[in-house]
């Protein structure tokens, strides 16, 4: 079974009591996480909506429900990348100009798991900032996209990319709206995110 159904399978308070660090001596190492939980529990944390897809037919199915509950329907979307737009063209999706777009819809180059955070690139976003776009992004990953940390994501970009390395590399890492208040995040872009991730692997 795969590891994104048992994420979602809710644990008995003793299983809950049995992996919790804080009921492990001090001197015990840290519980490590698998990394594709781990992604997906620091994504939601960072207030990202997760779709998790078995197949293609359940990746349009849950694109026409996001469109659904957000009253998109009517609504124009941006797509920079033309084999994605290929590829959801059965939806019959309208497509307009960056400017006037209610959503945007992209791939990405990996899914970071130890922040949670999606690694984008000239290739998803041209020579654009993230704050010229939608506040609405539909994201379409794989699973086999998932990596440890960016430093790993970087090194796959520069491995996939030996003619001509992306410019323009950046995380989006805040999936909701921002308090100014919080130094930590401030001046960052904030970006209401759908993730559709199909299992590949």
């Amino acid at each position: 079974m795969s590891i994104f159904k048992n994420i979602f399978r809710s644990k008995s308070d003793k299983e809950k009591k049995e992996i919790s660090s804080d009921n492990r001596g001090k001197h015990m190492p840290q519980v490590e996480l698998p990394i594709d939980e781990s992604f997906t529990i620091n994504f939601k944390a960072n207030g990202g909506k997760f779709l998790y897809c078995e197949n293609l037919d359940e990746v349009f199915e849950n694109t026409n429900l996001i469109f659904k509950e957000n009253n998109w329907t009517d609504k124009s979307g941006y797509f920079y990348d033309e084999n994605l737009k290929e590829r959801f063209k059965g939806l019959n999706l309208k497509i307009d100009s960056l400017k006037e777009a209610t959503y945007f819809f992209t791939t990405c180059e990996n899914l970071i798991a130890n922040d949670g955070s999606l690694l984008i690139s000239s290739h998803q976003i041209a020579e654009s900032k993230l704050i010229e776009f939608p506040n609405n992004f539909i994201v379409f990953a794989t699973t086999s996209q998932i990596v440890p940390n960016i430093g790993e994501g970087l090194r796959q970009i520069k491995n996939k990319n030996v003619q001509k390395i992306p410019t323009n590399i950046t995380t989006i890492k805040h999936f909701k709206d921002i308090d100014e208040k919080d130094f930590l995040t401030y001046g960052s872009a904030s970006k209401n995110l759908y993730l559709l991730l199909l299992e590949d692997l």
